[in-house]
């Protein structure tokens, strides 16, 4: 497994709640990560069906724009009871022509749990897979993963995303109800995370 050993790190995305996660996340480190937005890097089209795949994308085309190794991440909710669905389409199902509406789908997705009479627990888990890419082409790939259980109606209004509808596994809150940073040191990034780090920072 490649170290890494340079002094910035880019990562690959415009998202800022993500930039001050992973920078916590590498506090202890002698690096400095940068962001794709620091670069005025477009965000390429995610046209894989993995999380992997995707996640691959947004790496190497972040590290060969710029020059840095570049770290991405794709991640999602898979619902057992749908077959892992929305997986990669997580984000895709609160797109609305005036943007991103997650209660609208933590509805729908309720709604489609509902209709197949799903039984309780109706078990699901984050999942999130770290890419980290070289700008020579070799890549490292981590997998992390919070299992739990949906529940409804949504709980909290902390966190992000479908937060609100998931309580993971061994808590009797939901995401959505849970400090940030507490959060953010169980989550399925940190689980990633945490892999990552064994394998390329220490």
């Amino acid at each position: 497994m490649r170290q890494f050993d340079g002094k910035r790190l880019l990562l690959a995305t415009h998202n800022k709640g993500k930039l001050e996660e992973i920078d916590n996340l590498l506090k202890d480190y002698p690096v400095s990560v940068v962001s794709a937005a620091d670069f005025g890097l477009v965000e390429p089209e995610e046209t894989e069906s993995s999380f992997i795949g995707n996640a691959r994308i947004k790496a190497h085309f972040a590290a060969k724009a710029t020059g840095l190794p570049a770290l991405a991440d794709d991640s999602g909710i898979c619902v057992d009871a749908l077959g892992g669905a929305p997986g990669v389409y997580t984000a895709d199902w609160a797109e609305t022509p005036s943007g991103r509406d997650f209660n609208m789908a933590m509805e729908r997705l309720w709604r489609e749990v509902d209709a197949l009479a799903a039984p309780e627990p109706r078990l699901a888990q984050f999942r999130c897979t770290l890419v980290l890419a070289w700008p020579d082409g070799h890549d490292e790939v981590f997998e992390g993963v919070m299992p739990g259980q949906l529940v409804w109606p949504m709980r909290g209004s902390q966190g992000h995303g479908y937060d609100p509808m998931f309580q993971p596994q061994g808590y009797t809150q939901t995401f959505g109800e849970m400090d940030r940073w507490e959060k953010n040191k169980i989550s399925h990034r940190a689980d990633a995370f945490r892999k990552l780090i064994a394998g390329c920072f220490t």
